[in-house]
């Protein structure tokens, strides 16, 4: 990249599996791509001060701090990246906003429609003085995916008539499987559904360019207790015995698996499914999508390919194209390697960043916005409202289900 540009300063809020992800596109994007401005790692913050400095020195950021609020007053900090717990996305996103800081959040924006209200609302005001704000669907950055929106912008799967999403897990099917934050609903707001079923439902409306407009869901719950962690470690403390024996227990308070049927406006269908639960499967996000022309199908373990297929072709050839998506002219590729040579899981976020990066030298509103975000939490709402009540929902609801 240019030398000589502007710097841009980065402060991040969090430094476990997602701030681990942040920061190596942080690191990484400006030695891949020509970017407009310089980012720098200014600072890592954490509450623990011992903790977070050890993070900070392997993760490459300059400096620490143990308060967020002290993070919004540095005046060397343009950006905040917010990779901790949900249920602090709202505080500190409409805080650094409001201090002029632009933000990147990552996903779902928030734990609840409310609270997604107020963010998007927040980005929406700090807008208007050149302050952008943008939610991490990192997966809109595969460059397979980016292919599938690119041909069906193109037309070339015709109207889009069906659509299947699945997220599929397995790291909680072993009950001994500890707590963490992510299955209590005080800080992640729900389970499968908002952590990852949240992805799929922003891939097929971002893919289709449509959104979904009503839902019939289920949620279940599997394995309702669980060996509690450690405050410090986040290490079981099942081998501790309690009271004769008894190891300490921590109760599940969110969803296993989600599933549901979608209407998109357009009159598309949808079928969803979001689960820890699939044994065997470890990070596998299928989408298929049906047209009047064609079809697409991509799976996330096979994530350089796109499968395409052209239901005007020669009907004795017919059948699924497998393209792979390595080529200088696909989305995102022509920075990185030879043809053939494929991407990874990380890459995703370092396109993230670029996107971020250019659309704010730009002047321009980065995509998905904070308004994108809150749509997806509209849906995860409708989906919790649907499972509860058994019956259809629509997504334009308050929480006291009354239509918009």
């Amino acid at each position: 990249m240019d030398p000589l540009a502007p710097d841009l300063g980065i402060g991040m809020v969090g430094y476990a599996f997602m701030g681990a992800a942040h920061s190596q596109a942080w690191r990484t994007a400006p030695h891949f791509f020509d970017l407009p401005l310089r980012p720098r790692m200014r600072a890592l913050c954490g509450r623990d001060a011992t903790r977070v400095a050890q993070a900070a020195q392997q993760l490459g950021w300059e400096s620490t701090e143990t308060d967020w609020t002290r993070l919004l007053a540095r005046a060397d900090i343009d950006l905040v990246d917010i990779c901790s717990p949900g249920n602090t996305h709202a505080e500190i996103a409409v805080a650094a906003l409001e201090a002029g800081k632009h933000v990147l959040c990552e996903k779902p924006l928030a734990n609840t429609v409310a609270e997604a209200e107020t963010m998007a609302a927040a980005a929406e005001r700090a807008a208007e003085h050149g302050v952008r704000s943008m939610v991490g669907f990192t997966y809109r950055r595969v460059p397979a995916i980016a292919l599938a929106r690119r041909l069906v912008q193109e037309g070339r799967i015709g109207q889009v008539r069906h659509v299947r999403a699945q997220y599929l897990q397995d790291w909680l099917v072993d009950p001994s499987s500890p707590m963490s934050w992510r299955l209590e609903r005080d800080k992640a707001g729900s389970g499968a559904l908002g952590d990852i079923g949240a992805h799929v439902v922003d891939l097929a409306q971002h893919i289709t360019g449509d959104q979904v407009v009503g839902v019939n869901g289920l949620l279940q719950t599997f394995v309702e207790e669980r060996p509690a962690a450690s405050p410090s470690s986040g290490a079981r403390l099942g081998g501790e015995a309690r009271d004769g024996g008894v190891p300490e227990m921590g109760r599940v308070t969110v969803d296993d698996t989600a599933a549901f049927l979608a209407r998109f406006g357009s009159g598309a269908v949808g079928v969803f499914e979001a689960t820890r639960f699939a044994t065997g499967r470890k990070n596998a996000i299928r989408l298929e999508i049906n047209g009047s022309r064609g079809s697409l199908a991509f799976d996330f373990e096979d994530m350089n390919v796109l499968q395409f297929f052209d239901a005007e072709g020669d009907g004795a050839t017919a059948g699924f194209r497998r393209i792979l998506v390595t080529e200088p002219v696909h989305p995102y590729v022509g920075s990185w390697w030879p043809p053939g040579h494929g991407l990874g899981y990380e890459h995703g976020f370092t396109h993230q960043v670029v996107d971020l990066v250019t659309a704010i030298a730009r002047d321009e509103q980065p995509l998905p916005s904070f308004a994108d975000g809150l749509q997806v939490q509209r849906v995860l709402a409708a989906v919790e409202r649907s499972a509860e009540a058994g019956t259809w929902q629509p997504t334009t609801a308050t929480p006291e289900g009354t239509p918009r």
